[in-house]
């Protein structure tokens, strides 16, 4: 892969501008839930959502590594943020992968204009995450009718495109399961059956919009359905790149929070008993930033790594490769996840008791790292990455690994 380092840096001076910018009023807007209209506006405009559109489609197709440290420098700044393009670039993977010349043409130009793409993935029980009771039929002219209720759909309400995971109809009138064929259906977000509601009450990640869309029977056009499935009846980096994201929110949030821990000590009182003129002089102060500073770096490490692994992968594609890059985003996912919970709770302890006012907001990087850790269970990645350690067991296909 040849790409020009100089371009990349400008992007990443872009990412850190706006997302100075976008830390302003990042407190203010998670205390009184203000969702954040003007910012991803301003995202919108920054030309930065259309980074991983392909070189032949007049894009810059950015490395795996700098989309993941876009999405670091913005998470630092303000978590939700970070989280509503999240399903963009996914989307913009599985067109890459599965859509056709005209589709790609088609929707590659949106996204060059601004448009923002967002998800209506999950549903809610009693079946699984794997199943889609939403379904696309197919209509005599061979457009299709969307119909179902997606929940937790990040950024739909900010989005140009609604862009929903859906099983594919039969006809039989029988469940969808999980061996269902599933496809993307692209949807405006004001056509006709679409309905989004600003629902969404999470301790965390409170601006992130990720409310209830309900679809009443949508027409979608055949050249708006993306087959979703058949990306995993190969070796793909689509789940891998899908969690990178995901870590890289999680590690903004650590470097976020370790960063206002260093803010508050510099405010805080020292210790009586350590005899010094400042809490930064407090030697057990001073272990504790160590200790922190390391597990953030580990995460940060880890997560940079894991992104070269997914760039080397998708230049060599394999069974192997794609293997290797999913077992080091699971890796990176999990420092990133511990690093986050930590960096959100020792802040309190670097900043002692004034840290914990109402006023400073400071609990918005412990209930933003709980909530975007609860995504997809670690635990689970930590049983793929055992079996590959020990047996080289490879991890199955989807969109968590």
């Amino acid at each position: 892969m040849t790409f020009d380092a100089a371009t990349f840096d400008g992007v990443l001076a872009d990412a850190a501008r706006l997302a100075e910018d976008f830390a302003a009023e990042a407190g203010t807007r998670d205390a009184e839930r203000l969702l954040p209209h003007d910012q991803v506006k301003a995202l919108k405009e920054s030309g930065l959502l259309a980074l991983s559109v392909p070189r032949h489609a007049g894009g810059v197709d950015a490395p795996a590594e700098v989309l993941a440290e876009v999405f670091r420098l913005l998470a630092h700044a303000d978590p939700s943020l970070a989280q509503i393009p999240h399903s963009h670039f996914v989307f913009l993977e599985a067109l890459r992968l599965q859509g056709t010349a005209e589709q790609q043409a088609y929707f590659y130009g949106q996204v060059h204009a601004g448009a923002l793409l967002a998800n209506a993935q999950s549903e809610r029980g009693p079946h699984t995450v794997d199943v889609d009771t939403t379904t696309l039929s197919r209509r005599a002219g061979g457009d299709y009718t969307l119909s179902g209720r997606k929940f937790y759909s990040t950024g739909a309400l900010f989005a140009d495109w609604v862009v929903v995971r859906a099983s594919l109809s039969d006809g039989s009138g029988a469940a969808p399961t999980a061996s269902t064929p599933k496809a993307l259906a692209f949807v405006p977000r004001d056509a006709d059956g679409v309905e989004v509601v600003d629902d969404w009450d999470g301790m965390g990640q409170r601006t992130t919009a990720s409310g209830t869309v309900t679809l009443s029977d949508v027409a979608v056009p055949a050249e708006h359905v993306v087959p979703f499935s058949p990306i995993f009846s190969v070796p793909t980096t689509y789940g891998a790149r899908a969690q990178l994201w995901h870590a890289a929110i999680d590690v903004g949030i650590a470097t976020g929070a370790l960063a206002a821990g260093v803010r508050q000590t510099a405010l805080a009182r020292p210790h009586f008993e350590a005899a010094v003129a400042t809490a930064a002089e407090d030697p057990t102060l001073i272990t504790v930033a160590g200790e922190l500073t390391v597990t953030v770096r580990g995460a940060q490490a880890l997560l940079a790594e894991a992104a070269r692994q997914v760039d080397a992968a998708a230049a060599d594609l394999t069974d192997e490769t794609a293997a290797t890059a999913s077992i080091a985003v699971a890796v990176a996912k999990v420092a990133a996840a511990r690093a986050a919970l930590t960096a959100a709770d020792v802040l309190f302890e670097l900043g002692g008791t004034r840290s914990a006012s109402a006023a400073g907001n400071l609990s918005r990087y412990w209930r933003d790292a709980r909530t975007h850790t609860l995504h997809d269970p670690t635990r689970w990645k930590l049983q793929h990455i055992g079996r590959y350690t020990l047996s080289g067991v490879r991890p199955p296909r989807h969109g968590q690994l």
